[in-house]
């Protein structure tokens, strides 16, 4: 009888401990949706509109926003660049963790320890340190080779400059994905990598062929990292180009933060064409980012 009883009791716990877990993820929820949803309503009023109905539905619907955002944002060549710069800086970066991670995880070196140290760190700095120092170097590195190379001084190999933009994106991005690949690859078994030698293969054909295609779930993660991270960057992207050629969808935003922060209606839609891409990404790839972030997760 108080076996029963006691079986009752935790089960009606267990029955409480959840719904309280629904309705916390369900407030959370809530409060990352209504927002957005806000947003998309109230970039299809018009200004007058929005003032005088901040919360209700459009009484007309109009897509002069979108098209004055588009144009006005210059959108057609910034969300280019953004593509652009974002597929390019998250392979190359996470090549090259790839890359660094095998090198410290499993190729034995007196060096390895202080180098991989000096990655951690990386993690520490934030952007905003980063940025008067970045900003110096790259113009004095174009002083530089316009001197060695009697170049005029419009030359410019770093600043405003895609080449620029991707490297300081990489480098930016190398910290976590070092670390991170660093710990998975070193969760793999090392008596694959001895058999690849046993049977004359060097270590860049055992990474290509043994080691890189296992490391599926942590490329995934790294990629639901930082696609998100370049392509809502703004700080670097704001002192490394001047150019409306190089720059990005979120620098076309700020657009609208200027003499034309009281058009609302403009300034919605802008940022509902830089949010739509993200959220498109997360819905197409959303069964394969949830399996395989968990799973990287869990390994390393």
């Amino acid at each position: 009888m108080n076996n029963h009883k006691t079986l009752k009791d935790n089960s009606i716990g267990l029955i409480i401990w959840k719904f309280i877990a629904y309705v916390i993820m369900i407030i959370f929820s809530l409060l990352a949706i209504v927002p957005i949803i806000w947003l998309f309503i109230n970039s299809f009023k018009s200004t007058v509109e929005f003032r005088s109905n901040m919360v209700g539905w459009p009484k007309n619907f109009t897509f002069k926003n979108y098209i004055g955002a588009w144009k006005i944002g210059s959108f057609s060549l910034l969300l280019l660049n953004s593509i652009f710069y974002t597929i390019s800086s998250v392979v190359i970066a996470a090549f090259l963790s790839l890359l660094t991670g095998f090198a410290f995880a499993k190729i034995p070196r007196k060096e390895t320890k202080v180098i991989h140290s000096i990655f951690v760190i990386g993690l520490l700095l934030t952007t905003q340190t980063l940025m008067v120092p970045l900003f110096l170097q790259i113009t004095q590195l174009d002083s530089l080779l316009a001197t060695l190379f009697n170049a005029p001084n419009s030359f410019h190999l770093f600043y405003n400059t895609r080449f620029g933009v991707i490297l300081v994106y990489v480098g930016s991005l190398l910290p976590l994905g070092v670390y991170l690949c660093t710990s998975y690859i070193r969760s793999l078994p090392t008596a694959l990598m001895e058999a690849g030698l046993i049977d004359g293969a060097g270590y860049f054909k055992i990474f290509l062929l043994v080691i890189a295609p296992m490391c599926t779930p942590i490329l995934m993660t790294l990629a639901l990292l930082n696609i998100p991270t370049i392509w809502n960057e703004f700080a670097l992207i704001n002192i490394m180009v001047s150019s409306t050629k190089y720059q990005t969808l979120p620098l076309g935003i700020y657009k609208f933060s200027g003499t034309l922060a009281s058009d609302y209606g403009k300034e919605f839609a802008a940022l509902i064409i830089g949010l739509m891409p993200m959220l498109i990404f997360y819905l197409i790839f959303k069964k394969q980012i949830t399996t395989n972030v968990g799973s990287g997760a869990i390994k390393g």
